[in-house]
Formats: C-alpha cells, sequence, structure tokens
C-alpha cells in the first residue's frame, strides 16, 4: 500500500513569455536598484540628521564658552556690535578689547582702547560729543560696571570722563579717559543699549 499525498497537486505553470526567469540576472539587478534606492531614501536625510545635531552641538558648546566668559576678550568687537552700540573705535587703536552683557532689559559692550590725540577727538566726535566735555576727575564709569570688566579706573587729574546720553532706540555713553599719556590716552566705554 502506497500513502496518498494530501497535497492538491497544482500543475507546473511556466512564467509567461518575456518574463524574468527567476534567479537571472535582471531579477538581481531590479532588488538591487530597489535596495540602493532604499538606502539612499533612508541613509541620506538620516547622515544629514547626524551631521546637523553634531554642528547644532558644537555650536551650542561655543555659545556657552562665550557666555561663561567673564571680563574682556583682547579683541575688536565686531562691525554689527560696534554699529548697535554706536562705539566707532577709531583706526589704528591699540589694546582693544571688549565684553558684552545681555539681559531681557539692557544690554552692554564694554570697549577699551588706546588710542593718539587726534583718534581720541575722532571717537568723540564719532559718537556726537567732544573734549570739551571730557570732565576732569568726573566718575563717568560706575565702579559697579567697572568691576564687571575688571577696570581700575582711578580719579585725579589724569582721569577725565563724559556722559552721553540718547534718545531711544540709540545707546547711552559712559566714557572714562586715561590722560597718564595724553598723546596716547586710553578710553574707556561702557554704552547701553535698551531693546
Amino acid at each position: 500500500m502506497t500513502s496518498a499525498d494530501p497535497r492538491p497537486s497544482v500543475p507546473h505553470q511556466a512564467p509567461p513569455p518575456g518574463a524574468p526567469q527567476p534567479g537571472s540576472t535582471t531579477t538581481t539587478r531590479r532588488r538591487l536598484v530597489t535596495l540602493l534606492v532604499v538606502v539612499l531614501l533612508i541613509g541620506i536625510p538620516t547622515g544629514y540628521l547626524v551631521v546637523s545635531a553634531q554642528q547644532s552641538r558644537d555650536s551650542g558648546k561655543d555659545k556657552a564658552r562665550k557666555a561663561a566668559a567673564t571680563g574682556l576678550t583682547a579683541d575688536w568687537p565686531s562691525r554689527v556690535q560696534r554699529r548697535i552700540y554706536d562705539v566707532p573705535i577709531p583706526r589704528y587703536s591699540k589694546n582693544v578689547a571688549f565684553y558684552e552683557t545681555n539681559t531681557w532689559k539692557v544690554s552692554r559692550l564694554y570697549v577699551q582702547f588706546t588710542t593718539t590725540d587726534e583718534g581720541l577727538d575722532t571717537f568723540l566726535h564719532n559718537i556726537g560729543t567732544s573734549r570739551s566735555d571730557l570732565r576732569k576727575d568726573r566718575q563717568a564709569v560706575t565702579e559697579r560696571n567697572a568691576a564687571v570688566v575688571g577696570w581700575n579706573i582711578g580719579s585725579g587729574s589724569r582721569w577725565a570722563g563724559t556722559a552721553h546720553p540718547q534718545p531711544d532706540p540709540q545707546p547711552d555713553h559712559r566714557i572714562a579717559v586715561d590722560l597718564g599719556n595724553p598723546s596716547h590716552p586710553t578710553v574707556y566705554v561702557v554704552s547701553t543699549a535698551t531693546p
């Protein structure tokens, strides 16, 4: 006796003429192209997200470093900062340093530089004041503001200062000048802007 196969027999059908045969190179190519398309559709956006996230993370670290910095940075403020705070540092100034603080209510740019006698006149003229507005032994920069950046602004005949208030939205200036070397005065500026 033979045991009967319970599965129904299905007649073997040949593929239609012109159809790719299983295991043929056309089928393999089609599968490779499909795989490549899927990899590209998933891989490129994923790679972009990884790179973007890394750049964002690095940018955040740079911003955190700048925000954590206390004290002056020995460099020129950017042109945008100089324009916003109206601090036209004269050309060829030396020992330029700055520091910026920002809150919801007020933003300040602290700048110091050493210039020439003519450079001081040009600076004062460009912000809308003059040397005649400088008062000897005037504490124009408050002790509190000086302490923010570690300035040691003294008193006496070698120091002069002026306050230069302006209508909003223009910034106010408080200026102290060390005239110890009259041909190369050192200027200390606190420019305050209210958003």
